[in-house]
């Protein structure tokens, strides 16, 4: 399994120096870094927008059972199938969740963290 996931606002400039870094590294020859998956979003808005609630109960729901069918989530959460189908989809569209052959989701990542500070909160 691999590292964490961690999810919160990200400064554009700041990713940038970071990914720039990191080729100027590899482009040194050096190894690429082991590192964390990180998503970032603009501000809270666009966080909670994207991650809302629900889907972050399917998130944990996944996580919680492992390789899972969406049914067996919805089931699981009590939840429609087509509302869970579509949050899982998004997940997997932001990377938090990964798609078995044989249909069934995981979290691929030991952890997932939501980094938010609550003073961005006012803006959401």
């Amino acid at each position: 399994m691999a590292n964490l996931a961690i999810i919160g606002i990200t400064d554009w400039a700041a990713t940038q120096a970071q990914v720039l870094d990191v080729a100027r590294r590899i482009d040194a020859g050096e190894q690429p870094p082991e590192g964390d998956y990180h998503l970032g979003f603009a501000d809270a808005a666009q966080l909670l927008a994207e991650l809302p609630p629900r889907r972050l109960d399917t998130l944990r729901a996944i996580k919680r059972l492992g390789p899972v069918s969406i049914y067996a989530v919805a089931k699981a959460l009590g939840r429609n199938y087509s509302n869970v189908h579509a949050d899982v989809h998004k997940l997997i569209g932001h990377g938090l969740v990964d798609k078995q052959p044989d249909g069934r989701v995981w979290v691929p990542w030991a952890d997932v963290v939501v980094k938010l500070d609550a003073s961005l909160l006012s803006a959401a």
